[in-house]
C-alpha cells in the first residue's frame, strides 16, 4: 500500500486444544522457526516466537492489510497441519479456538521481547491461567472465565 504507514505491534497468545503439555522440546525450536515463517511469508515482520510445552507467544509488526484474525487462523492451521504431517505427536494435534491479542508501542518492544523469550523463568512462578487472566485485567478486556480456554485443573 504506497502512501500508508503504520507502527502496530501485536502480542498473540493461543494454547495447544485441551491445554496438553505436546509441545517437545526436542522439536520446539523448529515449530517456533516454523510460525515465524509463516508470519514472513503473509509479509509480516516476525520479531519473537517462544512459548511452552502448552501455549505459544507471537510478538508481531502488523501491516494494517493483513487482520490479527487471519493472520492467527493462518499460523494455527498451517503450523498443525505441519506437527501432524511430520507426526511429531502421536494422534491429531490442535490448537485450542480463540486466541489473545495484545497491542504495544514502540517503546515496548524490548520489554515484551524479553518477557517472550523468558517464558521459562516466569512459568516457574505463574501458570499459563493466571499469565492470561492477569493479561486480560491489564489490558481491561472484558472477560467471563466460562469462555475462557479449557483449562487443565
Amino acid at each position: 500500500m504506497p502512501g500508508t504507514f503504520s507502527q502496530i505491534y501485536i502480542q498473540v497468545v493461543f494454547a495447544v486444544k485441551g491445554r496438553e503439555n505436546l509441545i517437545n522440546n526436542v522439536w520446539k525450536d523448529d515449530l517456533h522457526k516454523y510460525i515465524a515463517g509463516i508470519i514472513k511469508g503473509k509479509e509480516q515482520k516476525s520479531i519473537i516466537v517462544n512459548g511452552m510445552p502448552d501455549h505459544i507467544h507471537a510478538f508481531i509488526g502488523l501491516r494494517p492489510s493483513m487482520s490479527v484474525s487471519d493472520l492467527v487462523r493462518d499460523i494455527k492451521n498451517n503450523s498443525s497441519k505441519w506437527i501432524n504431517e511430520n507426526r511429531l505427536i502421536k494422534g491429531k494435534f490442535q490448537w485450542q479456538e480463540g486466541y489473545g491479542a495484545f497491542s504495544y508501542s514502540h517503546s515496548q518492544i524490548e520489554n515484551v521481547y524479553n518477557y517472550i523469550l523468558d517464558q521459562e523463568e516466569h512459568h516457574k512462578q505463574k501458570t499459563f491461567k493466571e499469565e492470561y487472566v492477569e493479561f486480560l485485567r491489564k489490558f481491561e478486556i472484558e472477560h467471563n472465565e466460562k469462555y475462557l480456554f479449557e483449562w487443565i485443573e
